[in-house]
């Protein structure tokens, strides 16, 4: 994990309310510092309320505001009332990096991925992110408007043979937050996309241990011969929650070392 210290931040997120989800561990803790350090007051969700207490801690240690919340994406109820939690907190909401998901549990080809991986994938990696946005966006379009950055995939935008549920939910995201953009913009809210490729996170760090081999093959795949770092994806989403992206909307950023050139 990246410290706070070792960032160089130049108050890229100054006065801005953001929410974080995903944010316990891999990009988005990497996030929850980074935008901290930006100058943002941050409210950090997700399901490991024990790992967000340390992050929590973490960031007020090095003189940032940050507050943790319960979240499961699985659970609409849960997401909306850490929504509704930022706006008791803060009274409301400029920017949203929803970042939470999870893998595809059995790794191999389509006519071998479970009914269940393809429901996990929906309810979480989808039906999650739809929820999210439409409450941060309610909460958002009552004050001055704002901006969600959604974590995607590179997996999103080819053929995944491994992980086949996860690339089509990623691809699913990827239609939403367009048409999200398109149909929030006259509101003054912004929604863009992340396209992670192989990033340095415990989430790779688990695919490798099922299927070893699979961070050296996407090493020898990618042009900048290593996976990126978490705290290199989190710059990105910084910069798009930003006032500096202005007029960037329904875009979806590759952050992937050039393997999808």
């Amino acid at each position: 994990m990246t410290s706070i210290n070792e960032l160089r931040p130049t108050g890229l997120l100054s006065g801005k309310v953001v929410l974080v989800t995903g944010a316990s561990r891999g990009i988005g803790a990497a996030a929850a510092q980074l935008f901290a350090a930006e100058g943002a007051t941050v409210v950090l969700a997700a399901r490991d309320t024990e790992a967000l207490n340390r992050l929590v801690t973490l960031v007020r240690t090095a003189g940032g505001t940050a507050d943790a919340v319960a979240m499961d994406l699985a659970d609409p109820a849960s997401i909306e009332a850490a929504v509704a939690r930022v706006e008791e907190l803060h009274g409301r909401l400029d920017g949203a990096f929803n970042n939470a998901g999870v893998n595809q549990r059995k790794v191999g080809p389509l006519d071998t991925t479970t009914a269940e991986d393809v429901d996990e994938q929906f309810v979480v990696n989808f039906r999650g992110h739809w929820t999210a946005m439409n409450a941060e966006a309610a909460l958002m379009r009552r004050h001055t408007g704002g901006a969600i950055v959604n974590t995607s995939s590179i997996g999103s935008r080819r053929a995944v043979p491994a992980l086949p549920a996860y690339g089509a939910m990623k691809r699913a995201l990827n239609s939403i937050t367009e048409t999200a953009a398109v149909t929030w913009a006259p509101e003054g809210i912004r929604v863009n996309g992340l396209l992670p490729g192989g990033t340095d996170t415990e989430m790779m760090q688990e695919w490798e241990a099922r299927t070893p081999g699979v961070i050296a093959a996407n090493n020898a795949a990618t042009p900048t011969g290593r996976l990126a770092r978490a705290t290199e994806v989190a710059e990105v989403a910084a910069w798009l929650l930003s006032d500096r992206a202005s007029a960037v909307t329904g875009a979806l950023v590759p952050v992937d070392g050039g393997a999808g050139a």
